[in-house]
């Protein structure tokens, strides 16, 4: 590891940037479309409890087994074996992979404000092939800096995160001076949306996931970190704050517009709201937050994406090549695989023109496995240590994780396996590569054979 290590400020950055990235300035049209004033509230309720619950599971973690650094793939490991370990490490890194493409979507389908009319289309949804052009020149300049050690990329991200801020704050300033509560409170239940208020409430749950996603940041590198205390004090501190700016920017915004019309808005939603409050040049501010949130987002998700698997490579869970360090001990080799499949992916966006809120479904589906093994992991190192304080937020986490689970719907956990199922060629392949000290039991070898059978049958009956 470097001998230069993060410390309090950095990684409440990397949680920070790595939540409050681009999906903030669509939050009020991704939320208006699905729930009406009371889902939301609710909506935001259970998720504020949950991700609570989830990130003081992290922090008892870091202190209960403070020898276990990468976090959510090592939680899975030591806890439940080497593959179920595997399937979180490869859930976590896909989530990521598939974070990093929707910021670069969102930032060229902000930009075609700027380009694109009726007649003319250059950025369109960001999925034109320009856009994919200008976010894979994006992506190789963040892949060198990266590239040069985490160190000096986290020391950026600290200059985006507060970067981000001043558009976030102008937009709740100026929201709470043109707040109108009538506004808020007509149609609180969502009746023209024809669902009933937990149907919506069940709606919501993707999407307010997607936003948190990151708030294990400072677990994942915490073999980076200054202190094991730290870990939970960023984590924490990074929650909140998060949580406050998305109930602020999604209460405020039903407040501002009838919710139908918040529904029918382009994203970036929170540029036309801001340009609705003061004029035109609240569009132009927006872009500019999106392409500072970008920035540090995108920053805080390739140390993460690249983080995940470097580690499990040295444990044996992934082919000895994406082990590999360079001379600034940035984990090269897992850096190039992670932004040749998030390039791979950019050209398929490109031919197939899919839009933010596929890959937001996609990627919050994929990181429920590994969010629920966390909950899992504490309950099982509390009940075995009589530890019964901590059991508690374990069980608490636990059951966030279920109901996430539950509130995604079957068909879409089913399709996540499509996504696992080659996944575990990787895994075979580095078990092999390690052979003579990995083995694999019978129960593992069933695992791998049940989710590989069962994502082939569902690819090919979804074709």
């Amino acid at each position: 590891m470097t001998a230069k290590k993060l410390g309090v400020g950095a990684l409440t950055a990397l949680v920070l940037s790595s939540m409050l990235g681009a999906g903030v300035f669509s939050l009020p049209q991704n939320m208006a479309a699905v729930s009406g004033s009371e889902a939301l509230i609710i909506g935001w309720s259970i998720t504020g409890i949950g991700i609570l619950f989830l990130a003081t599971a992290m922090l008892y973690l870091s202190r209960l087994r403070p020898d276990l650094d990468g976090g959510i793939f090592t939680y899975a490991e030591d806890g439940f074996g080497k593959t179920i370990g595997f399937l979180s490490a490869w859930g976590y890194w896909l989530c990521a992979v598939i974070a990093n493409v929707s910021y670069l979507v969102v930032v060229f389908s902000a930009l075609s404000f700027f380009t694109d009319s009726p007649g003319h289309v250059l950025f369109g949804e960001g999925n034109t092939w320009q856009s994919m052009l200008g976010a894979s020149i994006l992506l190789w300049v963040i892949h060198g800096l990266v590239a040069r050690g985490v160190q000096t990329a986290a020391s950026i991200n600290i200059l985006a995160t507060f970067g981000k801020l001043v558009p976030l704050a102008l937009f709740i300033v100026l929201g709470l001076l043109h707040f109108d509560y009538r506004q808020f409170s007509f149609d609180f239940s969502g009746m023209q949306l024809h669902l009933p208020v937990w149907a919506q409430v069940k709606q919501t749950m993707l999407i307010t996931l997607w936003v948190f996603i990151g708030v294990e940041g400072a677990v994942v590198v915490s073999g980076r970190a200054k202190n094991k205390e730290d870990i939970g004090k960023a984590t924490l501190f990074a929650v909140i704050a998060a949580l406050s700016v998305y109930l602020l920017v999604t209460i405020l915004s039903l407040g501002i517009i009838p919710r139908d019309t918040l529904a029918n808005m382009k994203n970036p939603s929170m540029g036309g709201l801001l340009a609705q409050m003061i004029g035109p040049y609240g569009y132009w501010i927006i872009v500019g937050g999106i392409i500072l949130s970008v920035s540090g987002a995108y920053l805080s998700w390739t140390i993460m994406a690249a983080e995940i698997p470097f580690i499990a490579a040295k444990r044996g869970a992934f082919p000895k090549l994406v082990a590999a360090q360079n001379t600034a001990d940035a984990p090269i080799g897992s850096l190039w695989m992670t932004n040749i499949s998030v390039q791979a992916c950019l050209i398929a966006i490109a031919f197939f023109h899919l839009d933010y809120s596929t890959l937001l479904t996609i990627a919050s589906e994929m990181v429920l496995v590994p969010y629920l093994l966390v909950g899992l992991f504490l309950t099982k190192v509390c009940y075995q240590a009589r530890n019964y304080s901590p059991l508690l937020i374990g069980i608490g986490a636990t059951l966030y994780g279920l109901w996430l689970i539950y509130a995604s719907g079957l068909t879409n956990l089913l399709m996540s396996l499509t996504l696992y199922a080659p996944g575990l060629m990787v895994f075979l392949f580095a078990a092999w590569q390690h052979r003579q000290h990995y083995r694999l039991r019978t129960l593992d070898k069933l695992i791998i054979l049940t989710i590989i059978t069962s994502g082939c049958i569902i690819a090919l009956t979804t074709l």
